[in-house]
């Protein structure tokens, strides 16, 4: 089996690498399931004090692997469009793990951190951008929304009216901006993404664990993510089945303008 995602202890700090390189560190079905895997081993994983999350390669994530998609029938069945609640809460599942971690999570962001890639740094605690990373949700240019959690924690970060501008849209937007709105906590020179990452995580291990594991429990504890993350799944169940979204998907592949029709 390829390792689509490393990981690495450095003392008290776990790595989690997607390492898919050749594709942009697009995340498919496998990679999916591998970086649930590494949340799980760094949950276990005894004395750590922060775990970082990064990219190798050009960039952090081009995003979800549209090809994926095309894997939904041989995963969950060949009616898998109307079963689509349950499969999103099967992708939501890694993302909710990783933000109940109680262990602090950094988020380093390089290149593209886009749809899927975009939400699993949304489920971080703490998010580190290179200058000239972009950043986006574009699913609503597939037809689609973004269900993985995007909608409901953009949200928390930003507010209704910049959540609604960013996913109305789709846009990319760089780095700078998401910092001036409150989306990543650093905009940094891409060769001091790293060692910002580890000097951040070695002062909050200056910090007492407990009570740091305890501050984040509380703090998420402010947002209802879990009907948040239930909304999202009942939208993506309709969404799943019009003819947008077919649209928006082949137009994607095709790499044409996609015409949509609001059916």
């Amino acid at each position: 089996m390829t390792d689509f995602v490393l990981t690495q202890q450095r003392d008290t700090l776990f790595e989690i690498i997607l390492n898919r390189p050749d594709k942009r560190n697009a995340i498919n079905l496998e990679l999916f399931e591998q970086f649930e895997t590494a949340v799980h081993t760094a949950n276990r994983t005894p004395n750590l004090r922060a775990v970082v999350i990064r990219g190798a390669g050009k960039t952090f994530s081009a995003g979800i692997d549209v090809t994926s998609f095309l894997q939904l029938a041989d995963k969950f069945g060949p009616h898998w469009q109307q079963r689509m609640r349950a499969i999103t809460e099967t992708f939501q599942k890694p993302l909710t793990l990783l933000e109940r971690l109680e262990l602090p999570t950094i988020a380093l962001l390089h290149g593209h951190c886009l749809g899927l890639a975009m939400e699993l740094a949304l489920a971080c605690d703490i998010r580190i951008a290179a200058a000239g990373t972009k950043l986006g949700l574009p699913e609503t240019k597939l037809g689609i929304i973004p269900d993985v959690g995007g909608t409901t924690r953009l949200t928390r970060l930003v507010g209704p009216a910049r959540a609604k501008e960013l996913i109305f849209t789709g846009r990319q937007f760089d780095a700078e901006l998401a910092e001036r709105w409150g989306i990543v906590n650093y905009v940094v020179p891409a060769d001091e993404l790293a060692s910002k990452g580890d000097a951040l995580a070695a002062e909050i291990s200056q910090a007492a664990p407990l009570a740091v594991g305890m501050a984040k429990r509380v703090i998420d504890g402010l947002a209802d993510i879990d009907r948040g993350l239930q909304l999202e799944g009942w939208a993506q169940s309709q969404l799943f089945s019009s003819e947008d979204f077919m649209e928006g998907v082949q137009s994607f592949m095709m790499k044409r303008p996609p015409v949509f029709k609001g059916k």
